[in-house]
């Protein structure tokens, strides 16, 4: 197979023919180190049009009454499926009903283009949930939520891309199915998200497939999520991307001068525990810990964020969190990092643990429980375009590139990195090899590979030392719209 090896220079062009030399006389000259001497550093890329026509439709009032209707279902444990004693029209299956008519509306108006169905099953009894006391202890039916807007192009259809946030609720008695467990904020407000991400994105057109989903059973044992990613993975889902939102509502309570309402925290993945031994010590070895799957899927929820939303007139800022969750805490993007889908979660900067999981009083002057007082309905809102934004970007991009390996068979300063075409893509597609310091969380510099004609795998020759950064290849369109970064895997070749 013809393999095409396109050279960088100091320049930042190609076809060089010895980048070695220019690398030694720009030293001379400029005193910069390798890694900053080739590509550009890594700035804001320019808003794809469609995509900030759709930020422009997301509305707080449609996510707050969402919210309140949600609020109104009194309590939506994901148990109460089993009760027989519940006021009409409360409960989770009310809830669940609830949620279908509004995808189903949005289907409406955009002419059909929504397949909404429910992911019903029977979870049956079970152990505890993180060595807490069992919370399924009978058969108990259980509904997801979902609506499918199906990708315009028939190759870039089989990538899909999935948000989601769980509509049950929990009282401080995680088993009680009664008592009011309104969930305003754990986790009306990351359900909300995902019916305002469909009902934006649905009135436009993506290449690839979109997946807007309502789970039930997180505060089960993340029940609803667990079965929907082993569908994914028995189904052979081409799913290169999960947001989860859980817990963005971004707390208001009175008096708290530490909470942040220009922040937002993306949580991920690093090694997965269940990964083959050899994955893992290979990994370490490299010092790969931090270039999994999902932790590439936060750095382009980042880059997304630079392009729009952190420089808008009210700046707002994801900030990469090194670890799958909060200390104590669990959330659904768990279940589709462990069957190795990029997945992510969106949590408020500052949760306020009187109004999580906390039965509904006022003790000594002090208001308990997740109400809809304590919701910031604009907060929430920005959350909503960070990830309308992020999917977008995504689904327009054409695709993660595959089989992507960093040549190791010589001691030397250079880099080759070699890969080839996403799976499911059409149309132009670049290449761009991004890389920062080993010490730097994000990336910091980027090459644009100008040529790809011609046959795969596609190389690249970049005069930077490989064992003083990190490297990844992104696959982008004519618009900048770029997928995740794919990292490097070891290739020895005789």
């Amino acid at each position: 197979m013809k393999r095409m090896l396109f050279v960088a220079t100091l320049a930042s062009t190609v076809l060089s023919a010895n980048p070695a030399t220019a690398q030694k006389s720009s030293h001379a000259s400029t005193n910069k180190l390798d890694y900053e001497a080739v590509g550009s550093q890594i700035g804001v890329t320019p808003a794809d049009p469609q995509i900030a026509a759709a930020l422009k439709l997301v509305s707080a009032d449609r996510i707050k009454a969402n919210i309140t209707r949600l609020v109104e279902f009194h309590n939506r444990s994901t148990i109460s499926s089993t009760e027989t004693d519940l006021k009409p029209g409360t409960g989770v299956f009310a809830a669940a009903d609830w949620i279908k008519l509004q995808f189903e509306s949005y289907s409406k108006d955009c002419g059909g283009c929504l397949e909404v169905q429910f992911d019903e099953f029977v979870e049956q009894p079970q152990a505890g949930f993180n060595n807490s006391h069992p919370r399924i202890v009978k058969p108990t039916p259980l509904r997801n939520v979902y609506a499918i807007l199906r990708g315009s192009d028939p190759s870039a259809a089989k990538r899909m891309y999935l948000i989601t946030g769980h509509y049950d609720t929990r009282e401080t008695d995680v088993m009680n199915t009664h008592d009011f467990a309104p969930g305003a904020n754990d986790d009306s407000s990351g359900t909300a998200v995902s019916l305002e991400a469909a009902r934006v994105m649905s009135k436009f057109k993506f290449p690839a497939t979109l997946i807007f989903v309502a789970v039930a059973g997180e505060e089960q044992g993340l029940n609803g999520s667990h079965h929907l990613a082993l569908r994914a993975q028995k189904e052979g889902w081409e799913l290169e991307g999960v947001l989860n939102n859980d817990i963005v509502g971004g707390d208001t309570t009175p008096g708290d001068t530490l909470q942040s309402k220009q922040r937002v925290r993306v949580f991920s993945q690093g090694i997965l525990p269940s990964s083959p031994i050899e994955q893992i010590r290979q990994a370490l070895s490299i010092g790969g810990e931090n270039e999994t799957p999902s932790r590439q899927l936060a750095r382009e929820v980042l880059a997304v964020d630079r392009t729009y939303l952190s420089t808008s007139k009210e700046p707002f800022h994801a900030a990469m969190e090194l670890r799958l969750d909060r200390f104590l805490r669990g959330g659904d993007h768990r279940s589709f990092s462990d069957e190795g889908f990029p997945s992510v979660r969106f949590t408020e900067w500052r949760e306020n643990f009187d109004h999580q999981h906390q039965h509904v009083r006022t003790e000594n002057g002090k208001e308990y429980g997740d109400l809809l007082k304590f919701d910031d309905f604009n907060y929430i809102a920005r959350v909503a375009g960070l990830n309308i934004a992020t999917l977008a970007t995504l689904a327009n991009s054409p695709g993660m590139p595959q089989q992507v390996h960093v040549s190791t068979s010589n001691l030397d300063n250079d880099t080759i990195l070699k890969w080839e075409a996403p799976k499911s893509s059409t149309g132009d597609v670049h290449y761009q090899v991004v890389w920062r310091e080993t010490a730097i969380n994000d990336w910091q510099y980027a090459f644009d590979v100008k040529d790809t004609s011609g046959s795969t795998p596609y190389s690249v020759l970049l005069p930077i030392s490989k064992d003083n950064v990190f490297f990844g290849v992104r696959a982008c369109n004519a618009k900048a719209d770029c997928s995740q970064a794919v990292p490097p895997v070891p290739l020895r070749e005789h």
